[in-house]
């Protein structure tokens, strides 16, 4: 096994966490590994939301604080949040400087949508839909003109590498099918999110929790991994991953409806606008009373390829074209608010270790994420833990030799993927999320050690040991939120709820 030291922070992802980072940590040098070519495999390019934050008279910094925390159902930490919004412009026009085409009005300043849940118009878009893959495109030309960047594109985290101490000395990274021990004084996993593990999923199905797992083995605490996002209007239309329809078509107009024309939160002109996880569950309840479900965006005619491409070109793939027929949906996973506990710089309980963006858990998105803050997160933290790692200096002294973690094979992520959405999805149960056990088990002692396996059985203890409902989590055994809003921190060996 060949060993490099690189003297500066190591980088694990690409996406806009990873490459916000590693821009920001100049002018030390920075390696970024990541498995796929840049925008490939990355949740941030599918984003078609947008970028949150106060940019227009009437909104204000703490008014978005105030809208993240009522989202996050009394677990988002407050300062963070804060730190989080005032960080907002500053974000936007950083990302516009690099070249992110953000769609302007006609005095030239952000234009701003409404998502749900928020209450003010907010969300910076561009081209409609296509916000995350312009503004990463804008990200990855920047990194690879930088002269303090190197990038690799075949870089597969297997392992992190540890001293005696337990302090993160570098990380384990397979090239061409070898494995290469990379010693360096600051490893940031952006790793993504989770998404993967579930067989309904709008996110890359690449992403396994596989950065959360390793760290937890490395003896990181892991916050809150119960709190996972299912997105209500995920088209159902036979693909893997499935095709995302933009909470932005609600904030135009659009309607959930069943298959008999009902609506399926009420008439109100404002009920579809309600938090992610209220629409979800009344999609999943429409589609478990075989009533179906469905997104009624015919009243945006004939504009809707203008306005929202991504969408309308995913329709057209799947024969269908919104301006003249409802889209079938289902909820699905999106994203995952819990993962690696880390501040808004990076800095996990492990020295040497950061962690930034959706692989993270920074306390922002509580129990329920508002609509279109990841991308602000991934940037305004990202380049926080850029400036942090950046001061990192290498350590001294031997390490241990690092394994690296074998593959679930095919038919166990399968089995894996269609036992979580069956029993770790939208409605939880004690019955449920047992069987999700089992059924981790049985993978485990035929691949003892895999990842997957792994990040998988976090999500499912923490909401066995979460016995009440609150933003993401449903328990249908326990359809009550707690007096008390506590979080879940567990930390190897000995998963345990806390606080």
């Amino acid at each position: 096994m060949s060993r490099i030291e690189h003297d500066g922070p190591l980088i694990i992802g690409g996406g806009l966490a990873g490459l916000s980072t590693a821009l920001e940590a100049a002018p030390r040098k920075v390696l970024v590994a990541t498995p796929a070519p840049l925008l490939q495999a990355c949740s941030s390019a599918w984003a078609q939301g947008g970028v949150a934050a106060a940019l227009s008279p009437s909104d204000a910094p703490a008014l978005h604080a105030a809208d993240t925390e009522a989202a996050g159902a009394g677990l988002v930490e407050t300062t963070a949040a804060q730190l989080l919004t005032a960080d907002g412009r500053e974000t936007v026009e950083w990302l516009a400087a690099l070249g992110a085409p953000f769609d302007r009005d006609a005095a030239g300043d952000f234009a701003v949508s409404l998502e749900a849940a928020h209450s003010r118009a907010r969300v910076a878009r561009v081209g409609g839909d296509g916000a995350g893959r312009a503004i990463l495109s804008a990200l990855v030309a920047a990194a690879r003109a930088a002269p303090h960047i190197e990038i690799w594109e075949d870089g597969r985290l297997r392992g992190l590498i540890q001293d005696e101490a337990g302090r993160v000395r570098g990380a384990l990274v397979e090239r061409g099918g070898r494995l290469l021990e990379v010693l360096a004084p600051a490893v940031v996993l952006a790793t993504g999110g989770a998404g993967g593990l579930y067989a309904q999923t709008t996110t890359p199905a690449a992403l396994l929790g596989e950065g959360m797992a390793l760290a937890h083995r490395a003896g990181a605490e892991i916050l809150d991994p119960e709190f996972v996002q299912f997105h209500p209007t995920a088209m159902d239309v036979g693909l893997d991953p499935m095709p995302l329809a933009t909470e932005a078509l609600r904030g135009e107009g659009a309607r959930l409806i069943d298959g008999e024309g009902g609506f399926l939160l009420g008439e109100a002109a404002d009920a579809d606008l309600q938090p992610r996880d209220v629409v979800a569950r009344a999609v999943h309840a429409a589609r478990a009373a075989g009533r179906g479900a469905f997104l009624d965006a015919r009243a945006i005619g004939w504009d809707f390829p203008h306005a929202f491409p991504a969408v309308f070109a995913a329709c057209m793939r799947a024969g269908l074209d919104p301006r003249e027929s409802p889209i079938p949906v289902a909820a699905a996973a999106h994203y995952h608010m819990g993962g690696i506990a880390a501040g808004p710089d990076g800095r996990t309980t492990l020295e040497g270790l950061f962690a930034v963006g959706e692989c993270a858990a920074t306390g922002v998105h509580g129990a329920n994420r508002l609509a279109s803050n990841s991308l602000l997160e991934a940037a305004a933290f990202g380049r926080r833990t850029g400036r942090r790692a950046a001061r990192v200096t290498m350590a001294a002294g031997p390490v241990a030799a690092p394994v690296a973690a074998p593959d679930l094979p095919p038919e166990g992520l399968k089995r894996l993927r269609r036992t979580m959405s069956a029993d770790a999805g939208v409605v939880r149960s004690a019955a449920g999320l047992s069987r999700a056990l089992t059924v981790l088990d049985q993978l485990e002692a035929r691949t003892p050690g895999a990842l997957p396996t792994a990040a998988a059985r976090l999500i499912v203890l923490a909401a066995l040991a979460r016995r009440e409902s609150r933003g993401g989590h449903w328990r249908g055994d326990f359809p009550e939120a707690a007096a008390e809003a506590r979080h879940t921190r567990l930390r190897a060996p000995v998963p345990a709820m806390a606080e």
